[in-house]
């Protein structure tokens, strides 16, 4: 127990408040994910295209996500961040309730956008918190276990999703009291959102820690966190765009893994779900512990830029491994290469997060944080899933060719991430060094900028 950490929480209330916004990150990534095993019965029912699918698996989402989340983590920054969070997971539960109960394409797609501004209010909230509950060589691996929610909540998605899909084969349609007859798949929306509601409660139980810092519990001017993320340009951008190339790989191979498994090994949806739900929901959990473990350890002997190293090291070790699994002969070998493949890709998304909190200033963290989110959701999200869809409609002109898709669009992304991540090494060991200065003599000013990068 460390109750006597330079006054942050005790060991027990701090790892209380992660496990708390774990389990609403598992829900909110189960409510974001499910769509991708139930496309064909979503598709039969609102008699849509693959395109207008696409819009509801990512851009609909990722979009109002994005935009939503800067003014939020604004908010994250000087209101009650406890508060935020419990408004968010009840207007996107209730928003995934109503996904279940859409009768027309647009019905969806507006609770689809609703599910994306109510998630946007979780993550820089999150990691603010967890960053005021635990001291700085602790906190890549508490930002980790956090983030932990992705892969719980994707591999639980994939999992629930293969069980409907064999549900529904077997039983057909459900008879609810007041709403009559539903869809399997509406069905499953409706638990997801009747769960998130109950969920709320059980936000009280998560203690609002004292912010620390510099400039802690200050609302900065928007033009002066402008000006502060402008003079550490150099390592903001390295940052973003160096771990949006991981996210681009993550969510484009995950948007077409089941359906890469379907075509190419002729294995049924069921299968995938509980096979690939398995492997994220093990090997992205390990690789995102690991990762932060990782981090905090070469943070210990004398690394300053541990977290960005690590994403580095997780760059290196996944690019083999992407190249590799689509071209396997068979689906065994496949499943295979998958799990270190799911384990590099989820390394990073603990220290990425954690990265921000430690060349922020506390009163500019849920911002910093929800500009990352921006960039890596629209580029990982927004952009990854249709990369892959494109070239495979449109190199390819093949919808078999999907292995050679993911090849080369995973491979790209990865390869980009390990040229800007190694780049970004020298000016984020700086940005560290200058926050460092600052909050040991803050200026006469009151002013938070720093010298140019």
């Amino acid at each position: 127990m460390h109750n006597n950490n330079q006054g942050y929480p005790s060991s027990l209330s701090a790892w209380t408040t992660v496990i708390i916004l774990m389990i609403a990150y598992v829900l909110s990534f189960i409510d974001r994910q499910i769509l991708n095993l139930l496309v064909e019965p979503i598709r039969r029912d609102l008699v849509i295209s693959d395109t207008q699918m696409s819009l509801l698996m990512g851009l609909s989402f990722a979009l109002f996500y994005t935009i939503c989340g800067i003014p939020l983590g604004r908010l994250a920054d000087t209101r009650s961040r406890r508060g935020l969070i419990a408004i968010g997971v009840l207007f996107w539960s209730a928003a995934t309730a109503a996904c279940g109960m859409a009768k027309l394409y647009w019905q969806f797609l507006i609770c689809r956008i609703g599910v994306g501004v109510g998630e946007a209010a979780l993550s820089p909230a999150a990691y603010s918190l967890i960053a005021d509950s635990f001291p700085p060589e602790r906190r890549a691996t508490a930002i980790s276990v956090y983030s932990m929610g992705v892969y719980l909540g994707s591999g639980i998605a994939f999992l629930l999703g293969g069980l409907v899909i064999q549900f529904a084969s077997a039983q057909g349609d459900v008879m609810l009291p007041v709403l009559g007859e539903v869809r399997p798949w509406q069905l499953i929306f409706l638990i997801l959102g009747a769960a998130g509601v109950l969920f709320t409660l059980v936000m009280l139980a998560v203690r609002e820690p004292a912010r620390r810092g510099v400039g802690a519990g200050v609302a900065v001017p928007l033009a002066e966190v402008g000006r502060y993320i402008r003079s550490n340009r150099r390592t903001v951008l390295y940052h973003n765009f160096g771990f949006a190339g991981l996210a681009f790989a993550g969510y484009g191979s995950a948007a077409w893994i089941p359906t890469f498994f379907i075509r190419t090994y002729g294995w049924d949806a069921g299968q995938v779900g509980v096979i690939y739900g398995s492997i994220v929901a093990v090997f992205g959990c390990l690789g995102i512990v690991f990762g932060g473990r990782l981090a905090d350890w070469l943070a210990k002997h004398g690394r300053s830029d541990a977290n960005m190293r690590v994403g580095l090291y997780a760059a290196i070790g996944a690019l083999p491994f992407v190249l590799a699994f689509p071209l396997m002969g068979n689906a065994f070998w496949a499943s295979v290469l998958m799990a270190p493949t799911v384990f590099c890709l989820s390394m990073p998304f603990g220290v990425a997060p954690a990265a921000i909190q430690e060349i922020m200033p506390n009163a500019m963290r849920g911002q910093a944080s929800a500009l990352y989110l921006f960039v890596i959701t629209l580029i990982g999200l927004g952009i990854g899933p249709t990369a892959v869809a494109l070239v495979t409609d449109f190199v390819f002109a093949d919808d078999n060719a999907v292995r050679y898709s993911l090849l080369i669009v995973t491979a790209l992304a990865v390869l980009s991430s390990i040229i800007l991540l190694y780049r970004g090494l020298a000016p984020y060991r700086d940005s560290v060094e200058r926050l460092k200065q600052w909050s040991a003599q803050p200026p006469q000013s009151g002013s938070l900028q720093a010298e140019p990068a």
